[in-house]
């Protein structure tokens, strides 16, 4: 089975994807480990991904892509993938749909973490003090939110109209909306 999980900064999908990969024992396929490791194993596609994170700039979707491929092509990925905040566009979505089919698979379900703005702005300023992150301000974080919603909003409509996108309420503790993702994902 292969899931994707949407949703905003702050909105828990690395957690809830974390925690599905362990009741599914699917791999879960997130894209800041997938370059991380890339870059520390030191394989082809990290040393390129290096080049354009050093400075500053954006992996280009070709390397990205090149890096779930390597993943799909695992054992463990046999019986699929969960995909954490990847895609991010309709045109990463078209690739990814290419990439699974030449697989003789695809895309079984899209969960659509949803969250009140409000709280994704307390939950990463939260964040960003524990963490340090001084560049993580009120206003910085609503910019995020806004570039993401700008992406993303296509792409729910893209996964919308094949009826493969379930929103999930992300609002209440991590085991409820563990049991609600879980919920969906056996539908």
């Amino acid at each position: 089975m292969n899931i994707i999980l949407l949703g905003p900064p702050g909105s828990g999908k690395g957690t809830q994807g974390a925690l599905l990969s362990q009741r599914t024992g699917l791999p879960r396929v997130s894209t800041g480990d997938l370059l991380r490791s890339a870059v520390q194993r030191d394989t082809p596609l990290g040393r390129e991904a290096k080049q354009y994170m050093d400075q500053g700039l954006l992996v280009p979707d070709a390397v990205i892509l090149g890096l779930i491929e390597e993943v799909l092509a695992l054992p463990e990925a046999a019986n699929g993938i969960i995909m954490d905040g990847f895609p991010r566009t309709v045109a990463q979505a078209e690739a990814v749909d290419r990439l699974l089919a030449e697989r003789q698979t695809a895309v079984d379900r899209v969960l659509s973490i949803d969250v009140p703005e409000e709280e994704l702005v307390r939950r990463m300023t939260g964040r960003a003090r524990v963490e340090g992150r001084v560049d993580d301000t009120p206003e910085t974080i609503r910019q995020r939110l806004v570039v993401y919603e700008e992406q993303t909003a296509p792409l729910v409509a893209y996964y919308n109209e094949r009826g493969l996108l379930t929103g999930v309420s992300g609002m209440g503790r991590i085991e409820e909306i563990a049991e609600r993702v879980e919920e969906v994902v056996g539908r």
